[in-house]
């Protein structure tokens, strides 16, 4: 068996990887999804310190080291764990680590102290073309906002061994051939320093663990290998 940690990415739960979750375990993985603070359990002045927090807390309950596992903007949050912490693998799902210095996410207005989520007009096209009314009611209702602290929150990262760590990116809404003319022309120079990157192709929109679940546990689950 092989820990797999999840970490969902802005205003979502751990619940969005229930269907994984059971999908690893059928193929004979841990699946260990991170709470993290600010999202879902009422804390509206968590950090992005605090979230790091949570996800290094999950990575040192593993017995062994795991494939950290970062969706969207959480793709930072996984290549914190892997510049912190032994891990076997990284996985990226549609999204890239900013580097050191950098804001999280701030790409999206902050409202009363938090960043909400806009709303589906800001997703129109690829990135929720595969996602029904009703899956898109249920998920918006579900949405948490994402306080300030954790949305512009500075990432720190100095440990240059996180360029060994094999990097997966699994490209979604997006082709390969997008993410090789994204580093090609210098947009992700944190991946383009990885030793070892991996790009596959997933035909979905940019929540493939709610539309995508089984495909998705397949993907990881030879990454874990």
């Amino acid at each position: 068996m092989s820990d797999i940690v999840l970490i969902g990415g802005l205003w979502l739960t751990p619940a969005i990887w229930d269907d994984v979750v059971t999908e690893l375990d059928r193929l004979g993985h841990r699946g260990l999804p991170v709470a993290l603070p600010g999202q879902g359990d009422g804390n509206t002045a968590a950090t992005l310190d605090d979230q790091v927090a949570a996800v290094l807390a999950t990575v040192d309950g593993c017995a062994e080291s795991p494939v950290v596992v970062g969706h969207s903007a959480a793709a930072s949050l996984a290549w914190i764990a892997a510049d912190r912490r032994p891990v076997a693998r990284v996985v990226l799902i549609g999204g890239f680590p900013v580097a050191d210095g950098a804001a999280y996410a701030d790409f999206l207005p902050i409202v009363d102290g938090a960043m909400p989520f806009p709303g589906w007009p800001a997703f129109e096209g690829p990135d929720a073309a595969d996602l029904d009314p009703g899956t898109r009611e249920r998920l918006a209702s579900a949405m948490i906002p994402v306080p300030e602290g954790v949305a512009l929150g500075t990432v720190r990262l100095g440990n240059d061994e996180r360029y060994q760590v094999p990097v997966t990116l699994i490209c979604p809404e997006f082709t390969p051939d997008d993410a090789r003319g994204w580093l090609a022309a210098g947009d992700l120079p944190e991946l383009a320093k990885a030793k070892h990157l991996d790009l596959v192709d997933l035909d979905s929109g940019h929540w493939p663990m709610v539309t995508q679940p089984v495909a998705l546990a397949d993907l990881l689950s030879p990454a874990s290998a």
